[in-house]
């Protein structure tokens, strides 16, 4: 994930839309058309202004490294749609299971 590092107002907070479409463009290496096009297709959905411009957070920076691993990788942008998918619903399944897991531990059991 890319971490600037910086002290001060939001640099801490990774869903916090900062960069412009050619700042975003040139962190993940690709042409700003190409973040038009995987936001078009529902692979990224940047923050916006009150006036409507696109800011990219630290998130979605990665998120544009993962999709340029994968299209390396040979999938297309279907491929890629389904794999962000599945592990969006890993990360949801995990965080159950670490809930669940949480609750049995802090649980008194009944001794018999």
């Amino acid at each position: 994930m890319v971490s600037p590092g910086l002290p001060g107002s939001g640099w801490g907070d990774p869903g916090r839309g900062l960069f412009s479409i050619s700042v975003a463009a040139e962190l993940a290496g690709l042409h700003p058309q190409t973040l038009r096009i995987y936001e078009r297709e529902g692979l990224l959905d940047p923050a916006r202004t009150a006036g409507g411009t696109r800011r990219y957070s630290q998130r979605d920076i990665a998120r544009l490294q993962e999709i340029c691993t994968l299209t390396t990788d040979g999938l297309n942008i279907a491929g890629i749609r389904r794999v962000l998918e599945l592990q969006e619903e890993t990360r949801r399944l995990q965080a159950e299971v670490d809930r669940l897991r949480n609750l049995t531990t802090r649980t008194p059991r009944h001794q018999t």
